[in-house]
């Protein structure tokens, strides 16, 4: 069902993470929202659910994490090989083809949206957006000395791509979205206790291919 790789005693167990991604696949709802901790492993199980949903319904798929610091952290830190090795491709080019599918990635301030604001709106399938624990406010760019910060809409990182994408995973701890779904897993406990490793599945190839401009 999912993608296999190399594991090593930081990453999730094959069937836990299958189990899990399974979980995304069969909900009902098209918006999900995933509010545990375990951020990393949250991560996994999204990322892994848009590899498989992207071989089912090919086009144009964004990944909108909230700023550069914790996307090295994801690529660093994900709970599975493919995941980590994904982020480290893409984080450069922004973009990323995989089997029939293109892969983006932007950040929670809208300077970072070039390359997905001009992607067919038709053509997007689905979106992963990651937020930190932090409250930092969305804004227009990354704060500099020189450029003043405006502060956008609350959620506008979300609720700009709901009105089209059909299939989004919102991962962000202790936030209520009343327009999505939430989807808990039982392996998953509040008490920071560490949990064993999982990884995944071995029907797909991994091959990656960037895109050239």
């Amino acid at each position: 069902m999912i993608i296999d790789g190399y594991m090593d005693n930081r990453d999730l167990e094959r069937e836990q993470l299958y189990e899990s991604v399974k979980a995304l696949v069969e909900c009902d709802a098209p918006h999900i929202h995933l509010n545990q901790p375990k951020l990393f492993t949250l991560f996994s199980i999204a990322f892994q659910y848009m590899l498989f949903l992207s071989t089912k319904k090919p086009g144009h798929y964004i990944i909108r994490i909230e700023d550069s610091y914790l996307a090295d952290k994801l690529q660093k830190k994900a709970k599975d090989q493919i995941s980590r090795n994904f982020l480290q491709k893409i984080l450069l080019p922004r973009k990323l083809k995989y089997n029939n599918s293109f892969f983006y990635i932007d950040f929670f301030h809208i300077g970072s949206w070039a390359l997905t604001n001009e992607l067919p709106k038709n053509k997007v399938m689905g979106a992963l957006i990651v937020k930190n624990t932090t409250q930092a406010p969305l804004t227009t760019e990354e704060p500099t000395e020189e450029s003043p910060v405006v502060e956008l809409p609350e959620n506008f990182y979300l609720d700009s791509l709901l009105s089209f994408v059909p299939h989004t995973v919102t991962i962000a701890y202790e936030h209520k979205f009343d327009h999505l779904k939430v989807v808990n897993f039982p392996f998953i406990k509040e008490e920071k206790k560490a949990i064993k490793g999982v990884k995944i599945a071995d029907h797909l190839d991994f091959d990656l291919e960037t895109i050239e401009d």
